[in-house]
């Protein structure tokens, strides 16, 4: 019996991408409110790891691209006899890539969608079977403000966030009877590597800002109040919300 419904402790938390930036940031906070973490990336995920160990926490590192579907079985199967078990999984793992759409390439449409949506959709599917035959589990995906609106010269981008909002609707209409929770989180515009070109453009980093109302880039950790919320129990009826966290940019 936890103590608390955002206490997540005896929880085993998956979140792709967890080496840097928002899986980072996500990874850490769970760990925080109690769950053990495995950071599944295309590389190492140590300083992710030593914070989630000075937290008193188990952390599993597992080196793969999810820009293949090969990956999946083993790194399922290594999570669940090396943790002892799967409550959670974050499906926080993209790539973007950025040209006018009149001059966008095969090759930059592929590698986006094959990452942030091929990928999590069939991650998604082999964890949901697990999650289903447990009678319970939670997936959060994360979306992006570009789930609500069209952006500018990132066309696949766009398409890929587009449809983890309505995968995310989708699964839960599937899944929420079965006691699988389907949530997801859009990110406003974040301090990551996704976002170095437009902060080191003067006129773009600066009408971002003006729009914001937090009046502020956010952080990783931003997002960590909402991850917790949407692992615990909390949100045990919540089911295909897609939940901004924006500083007030769909507001504007």
């Amino acid at each position: 019996m936890t103590s608390h419904p955002f206490d997540l402790q005896g929880k085993v938390a998956l979140v792709t991408g967890g080496n840097v930036g928002l899986g980072q940031g996500i990874a850490v906070a769970l760990a925080q409110a109690g769950a053990d973490i495995v950071s599944v990336a295309r590389r190492p995920s140590e300083e992710t790891g030593e914070q989630v160990r000075a937290l008193g926490r188990r952390f599993l590192s597992i080196e793969a691209d999810l820009g293949t579907l090969e990956p999946i079985p083993q790194l399922l199967a290594r999570t669940l006899e090396e943790m002892g078990g799967l409550h959670v999984l974050v499906n926080n793992a993209g790539i973007i890539r950025r040209a006018d759409a009149v001059d966008f390439s095969e090759e930059d449409w592929d590698a986006v969608m094959n990452v942030n949506l091929k990928g999590t959709f069939f991650l998604t599917q082999a964890v949901g079977k697990h999650f289903i035959a447990q009678g319970g589990g939670k997936v959060i995906n994360i979306a992006s403000m570009l789930s609500f609106q069209g952006g500018i010269r990132v066309p696949s981008y766009t398409a890929s966030k587009s449809g983890i909002a309505g995968l995310t609707r989708l699964l839960a209409n599937e899944w929420a009877a079965k006691g699988v929770c389907v949530n997801a989180i859009a990110p406003g515009y974040m301090e990551t590597d996704n976002t170095t070109q437009l902060r080191a453009d003067a006129d773009r980093n600066r009408s971002i800002l003006e729009r914001i109302p937090a009046a502020r880039w956010g952080k990783p950790s931003d997002l960590g109040g909402a991850a917790v919320f949407l692992a615990s129990a909390a949100s045990d009826y919540v089911h295909g919300a897609i939940l901004p966290v924006d500083g007030g940019w769909l507001a504007r």
